[in-house]
């Protein structure tokens, strides 16, 4: 795993699953809570945050990463109509970084 800075070095934009991990990583928190992940989407979305939808299949979200593969699975069985379980694409500015980190707690 790697922390929201290493994520960010490698592009500008990621898909919200990784961002949740990365941040988890940063706050020593485990990240396979799919309930702790509507939490983190929900307070971005409440907050302001810039998301557009991204649609992932769950196969594509761990190539060989059965772990990341099984919760994008949960999500997606869980997103119905709960805005909060989808993925987004989301941009990771300086203040984006703020907004992830005081999301986590």
């Amino acid at each position: 795993m790697m922390s929201l800075e290493a994520l960010r070095e490698k592009v500008l934009f990621h898909n919200s699953i990784d961002v949740w991990i990365a941040a988890c990583e940063d706050a020593g928190r485990q990240w396979d809570d799919t309930e702790g992940y509507r939490a983190f989407i929900g307070k971005l979305r409440a907050g302001g945050m810039v998301l557009k939808p991204f649609n992932i299949c769950a196969h594509e979200a761990g190539a060989v990463e059965r772990e990341k593969t099984e919760f994008a699975e949960k999500l997606a069985a869980l997103k119905g109509s709960d805005p909060d379980c989808a993925t987004y694409t989301v941009r990771l500015t300086d203040g984006a970084l703020e907004s992830l980190r005081a999301s986590i707690s």
